[in-house]
């Protein structure tokens, strides 16, 4: 039997960007899925931009109460009317065949939930390509987010993400996180004994963060939401989570270690991986202006990651906080 599916699409006033990902949903090869906006009480008018989609693409849309994109998921996903949903972030471009592809590989790979790639799209500003790298790449992530070859038990993420309607009303949907969620719904998923997929040939182009500000606040929230996370699922945690708190922890001892024994031996590792993280960012993408900047995003990421993820990991291990007391705005009631 076929599959049916339910787009949800979680948004907070990207009106540009919700225009761009509609604009590629009519480009689809298969045009039989309906689609499920829920505005997350947006502070701009979205329904001009959905009323230019209305005759072609079948769309249902619902406003309400800001309440963080996973509350909004779960609201989109109780009216859904097909079998899977499929989650994407509003700022995100899909290709023409990926519901076409989705289709096709839920037949042939069974599992409950299932999760894609992002990259960066040919017609993306430079530093928008730089991020993409430092968040796809082998130096950063480990290359889990861009390569099925990275992937050993995938998490799909909610910018690419689909599940069983039935799997996910089980489990209760997204949780009251709003940074983090969707990684603390695949490993729900798990420990209820559910299986997960990553489908290679359903990436979407990713925009993110348009400039360093914005993407290091980003990543700082992903950071504090990872030992949470460990709190919540401790079956899961991996020594390599702490990697980019050490990465921090190590620069600053490079820099004592320079201005107090007079020596750069740490520091030197640093130049070493810089040097290797430009030089395969340029092999990658094949512009040196991206290169330089991606040096720089790999950086940012690392260090705002890491502090994120030492600031929360103390606060919960060592002064014993509870998570929506440390991190009030990273929850919300049901």
């Amino acid at each position: 039997m076929k599959p049916t599916i339910s787009i949800v699409i979680a948004i907070f006033n990207r009106k540009d960007e919700l225009f761009e990902l509609l604009n590629s949903l009519t480009q689809q090869t298969d045009r039989e899925f309906e689609i499920i906006i829920v505005d997350d009480g947006s502070m701009i008018d979205l329904k001009p931009t959905i009323k230019n989609f209305d005759d072609i693409l079948s769309i249902r849309y619902f406003r309400k109460d800001n309440s963080g994109p996973g509350l909004s998921r779960n609201y989109g996903a109780q009216r859904a009317e097909n079998d899977w949903l499929v989650f994407v972030d509003s700022d995100v471009i899909v290709e023409n065949d990926y519901i076409e592809n989705i289709k096709k590989d839920i037949l042939e790979i069974p599992c409950d939930a299932f999760g894609g790639a992002d990259k960066a799209h040919k017609g993306f500003n430079l530093m928008q390509k730089a991020i993409s790298y430092s968040m796809t790449s082998v130096f950063t992530t480990g290359g889990i987010r861009g390569s099925k070859k990275s992937v050993s038990k995938f998490q799909p993420r909610s910018f690419n993400m689909g599940v069983k309607k039935e799997v996910f009303d089980k489990v209760g949907g997204f949780s009251e996180m709003r940074i983090g969620e969707d990684p603390d719904l695949s490993m729900t998923l798990w420990e209820n004994g559910f299986t997960t997929a990553f489908f290679d040939n359903i990436a979407v182009y990713h925009k993110r963060r348009v400039d360093f500000g914005k993407f290091s606040k980003q990543v700082f929230q992903f950071g504090c939401a990872r030992p949470i996370l460990n709190q919540r699922h401790p079956n899961y945690v991996k020594i390599s989570f702490a990697f980019p708190s050490l990465f921090l922890l190590g620069y600053i001892l490079g820099f004592i270690e320079y201005f107090v024994m007079g020596r750069g031996i740490i520091l030197a590792f640093y130049g070493l991986y810089t040097f290797l993280v430009f030089f395969h960012a340029m092999w990658v993408t094949k512009n040196i202006s991206i290169a330089g900047m991606a040096v720089i995003s790999t950086y940012v990421q690392m260090f705002s990651y890491g502090y994120g993820f030492l600031k929360s990991w103390i606060l919960l291990n060592v002064f014993r906080m509870k998570p929506e007391d440390a991190f009030p705005k990273h929850y919300h009631k049901k």
